[in-house]
């Protein structure tokens, strides 16, 4: 009865759904399944997989977040914000990578192939998977009609991006994925990481933002909201009880919890108000 139910109420939620809609659940749902088997397959086979399934979550979660911006931007419009952001990754990367600016001197190491000039090929859509589900963040919390509204929407996309980067880079480091060359006095350091690479962060995501003008079209918040809420409490459970790393889980629950808070109580405030209008 109760495999009955179920099938019944799946058939029913997906009738629900359109072909888009559709797509974009499976894409999230396979990638939050991969990545809460990551842990498990490193226990059973190492760094071997490890290597392997890390790049693929990735991949994963950026067709997510593509099909999540596709439910409302036509596809020319998704290729010409991508290339905008993907353009400033890379470049800012390149030159964070061969000359220290403006995160600090770093190389990649082996692992992420392949690369381009040495930036590997995943980093611009690594930026382009979270940087979307941020400008939903500044999108929600950002009071319209006001003055300061695009300096605060491209200050705060900026913000929820590099909020992520506060789980990232300390794993990213310890998993061996890239290294930092001149590790900075302890008192400049967080967990490891230079505050400088935050810095860079804001930086990079303010110039990618604003020359990519995302304001310009409308995003369907929840599945986004759903990405940016799936990577947050992954990173903090993962980082605090798999990775040893109880610091930055920490850190990134407080901060990048809190914006997720602000983005989601606005979102549910100015629905519950524009269905009670109706």
């Amino acid at each position: 009865m109760m495999s009955l139910d179920f099938c019944i109420l799946r058939r029913a939620f997906f009738a629900y759904l359109s072909p888009s809609d559709k797509v974009c659940f499976i894409l999230i749902l396979s990638w939050l399944l991969l990545m809460i088997a990551v842990p498990i397959f490193y226990w059973f086979f190492g760094d071997v997989i490890f290597r392997f399934l890390v790049p693929l979550a990735l991949f994963l979660q950026f067709f997510a977040t593509v099909s999540a911006v596709l439910l409302r931007w036509h596809l020319y419009s998704v290729l010409i914000v991508f290339c905008w952001v993907a353009g400033v990754a890379w470049l800012f990367e390149f030159f964070g990578s061969h000359l220290g600016f403006p995160f600090g001197g770093y190389d990649y190491t082996k692992y992420l192939q392949p690369k381009i000039f040495g930036v590997p090929l995943l980093i611009p859509l690594a930026w382009f998977m979270m940087l979307a589900p941020s400008w939903v963040i500044a999108n929600l919390v950002v009071p319209k009609n006001k003055v300061y509204t695009l300096a605060a929407y491209v200050f705060i996309s900026a913000l929820a991006v590099t909020a992520w980067d506060l789980f990232l880079d300390p794993q990213m480091v310890a998993w061996g994925f890239w290294i930092w060359e001149k590790p900075a006095p302890q008192s400049l350091v967080y967990f490891g990481i230079p505050w400088s690479n935050f810095a860079g962060w804001m930086l990079t995501a303010i110039i990618a933002t604003t020359l990519a003008r995302p304001w310009r079209y409308e995003l369907q918040p929840m599945p986004l909201l759903t990405i940016y809420g799936i990577a947050w409490i992954l990173e903090s459970i993962g980082l605090a009880i798999f990775w040893g790393q109880p610091g930055p889980a920490l850190v990134g629950f407080v901060t990048m919890g809190s914006l997720l808070w602000w983005a989601v109580s606005r979102y549910l405030k100015t629905k519950a108000l524009v269905e009670h209008c109706s």
